[in-house]
């Protein structure tokens, strides 16, 4: 079965996020990186994902620029991954996606935190505007058509300055 693919979702940063990072073990690779996993044997153990698999979310990685394979060992080659900067850029995706999360929980139930290791303090982050310092959720905060906007998405924003 083919699918289509709206004009509009090839445009949409959500969409085109999604489908580079979106898959379940994909995300759990990439957590599994911040955590200072790198070989595949490691990978493997803690997210008891088939090899073949691995490999595969681990190409897509490595090709859309978020991963580096680096040989750490010779005879036989061995190759480590390695969070690039554009990786590395991804970390504040999946702390806010925690937080979504451990917000609807009671403090009790969370099973990991994000906290200050200088104090060891529970942070509780916040996505906020880089100029004003505001939390981008409020409600006068919302989508626009950017430049590169095709006339679909222009539509669906119109008004909005």
């Amino acid at each position: 079965m083919t699918s289509k693919i709206r004009l509009e979702d090839r445009e949409c940063p959500l969409s085109t996020t999604l489908g580079i990072v979106g898959e379940w073990w994909t995300v759990l690779i990439l957590h599994d990186c911040f955590d200072g996993y790198r070989r595949f044997d490691e990978f493997q153990a803690n997210i008891g994902l088939s090899s073949s698999m691995l490999t595969s979310r681990l190409k897509s990685l490595v090709e859309r620029g978020i991963l580096e394979r680096r040989p750490y060992q010779e005879r036989p080659v061995r190759y480590e991954y390695v969070l690039t900067e554009l990786g590395r850029s991804l970390r504040p995706v999946l702390v806010a996606l925690a937080a979504w999360r451990n917000a609807q929980l009671a403090p009790d139930e969370r099973a990991m935190v994000l906290v200050d290791t200088r104090t060891g303090r529970e942070a509780e982050p916040v996505v906020v505007d880089s100029v004003s310092g505001e939390p981008v959720d409020g409600p006068h905060f919302a989508f626009a058509a950017g430049p590169a906007a095709g006339s679909v998405m222009r539509e669906r924003y119109a008004g909005v300055r």
